[in-house]
Parts: structure tokens; sequence; C-alpha cells
């Protein structure tokens, strides 16, 4: 692939993200910020320090800082994922671009939200100790880099294995490493629970539900916009012919 190509598939993939980014900060104000909102309020009534200066309001933080962290988001987002789309392409299988996108977009969802999100979930305002904030920042982080890195090591094993146990049979032994490696990970990495006793449990999960969902969008999204805009750079459709004489349409020999 040549550097034209991955520079247009890097601009559209920029392009898809910030669709995709509308799309998840549609989801995240209506589904999300209520939840934020819910949880604010519980921590305000039960906390005992008054008096403190708000430097930004919330409401700004509802709608101007969420819409640019996420549409700014949105777009680092799927820059770096047409790089990954790049590199991938052609090496996972012999797919359209249109599949290869929404196969990525897919394992990336899984590797680097779902993964990492089933051991250290989101928490809403007024859960967590402040004090333990930057140890789960940094277990969070770790474990979204062993998750990629397995999801890599996996699609490796499975093609190595491919020739000699076929495709399915290599799937399925690949699809094991990455489960058992990622169990003992859920196992020996530290837990926390941190919830205080009188949190409203639905709204917890009410909470977590909306921050799933909002990645879930913005990957499908990604991963359907992208696979269009990438099918017109690697495969573009011939130039109509309608309407022309056989003579124009006919392809000229060299003499």
């Amino acid at each position: 692939m040549n550097s034209v190509t991955v520079r247009n598939l890097l601009v559209r993939g920029m392009l898809a993200g910030l669709a995709a980014g509308l799309l998840a900060l549609v989801v995240s104000y209506f589904l999300g910020e209520p939840r934020v909102d819910e949880a604010i309020a519980f921590e305000e009534s039960h906390s005992h320090e008054h008096g403190g200066t708000e430097l930004v309001s919330r409401t700004m933080q509802s709608t101007g800082g969420l819409s640019t962290g996420v549409l700014v988001y949105g777009v680092a987002f799927g820059g770096i994922a047409a790089l990954a789309y790049c590199f991938a392409l052609g090496r996972i299988g012999r797919f359209g671009p249109r599949a290869s996108a929404m196969l990525l977009a897919t394992a990336g969802l899984l590797a680097v939200y779902v993964v990492p999100f089933l051991k250290y979930p989101a928490n809403p305002p007024a859960v967590g100790d402040p004090d333990t904030l930057n140890q789960r920042t940094a277990l969070f982080f770790l474990m979204v880099a062993l998750s990629v890195l397995l999801a890599v090591a996996t699609v490796i094993l499975g093609k190595r294995l491919a020739g000699r146990l076929g495709n399915w049979n290599a799937t399925i032994a690949a699809g094991a490493f990455f489960v058992l490696v990622v169990g003992l990970a859920y196992v020996f990495l530290p837990s926390f629970n941190e919830v205080p006793k009188d949190f409203p449990g639905t709204l917890l999960w009410q909470y977590r539900l909306a921050a799933l969902a909002i990645q879930v969008t913005l990957w499908t999204a990604f991963g359907l916009v992208f696979g269009v805009l990438a099918e017109r750079v690697l495969a573009p459709k011939p130039a109509r012919t309608e309407g022309k004489s056989p003579e124009a349409r006919a392809t000229p020999v060299a003499h």
C-alpha cells in the first residue's frame, strides 16, 4: 500500500471518526449525562464540604465540554483506527474493504473496551476512593494494552495453526488461548470494590450500561462509515459508459 493510499485512508478515517463521534455525543448526552447528574446529586447530598468554588459550571461541562471532548476523541480515534486498518488489511483474511472495516471495529471494541470494562467497569461520580484513582487508572490502561497485545497474538496464532488444524479448529484454539490468558489477568490483577453502601445499585448499572452504549455506538458507526469511504479508495467503481458510442467505449489499440 503506497503512501498516497495510506494518507487518503487516514483522512477518511478521521472523517468517519468525527461522524461516529457525533452519534456517540447524542447517546452520551441523552443516556450518560442524566446518570452523571444523579450521581453528582447523590455525592453532594452526602458530602460534608460546602462552599467550594465551581471553576466550570455543570451546564458547560455537559454541553460544550462534552461536545469538545467527544468530537476531538472521535477524530483522533478515527485516525488511529485507520492506520490500524492499513496495517491489518490483507493480513486478517480475504475480506473486502467494508467487511475488513467492520471486523476491525468489532475486534477493536472487544479488545480496547469490553475486555478491560469487564475487569474495571466505569464508575460514576461518588463511586471510588480518590486515593486509589491513579492506581485504578494505571491498571485500566494496563488491561487495555494487555488485551490489544493478546488480540494481535491471537490473530497471529490462528493464522499459524490454520495450516495444521484447519481454519475452524485454529480459530477455536486461538480463541481459547485469548480467553485463558484474559481470565488469568482477571484473577491476578487487583480488584476494587469501592461502591458506597447506600449508593443506588440501579443508578450504578445504568451508568455503566450507558458508558458501554456510547462505545458500541462509536465503534459500530465508525466501522460502517469508514467501510464505505475505504471502499471508494480501494475499490473504486469504473466510470459509467452509458450513452456513449461503441467507438468511444472501445479500448484503443496501440499500433
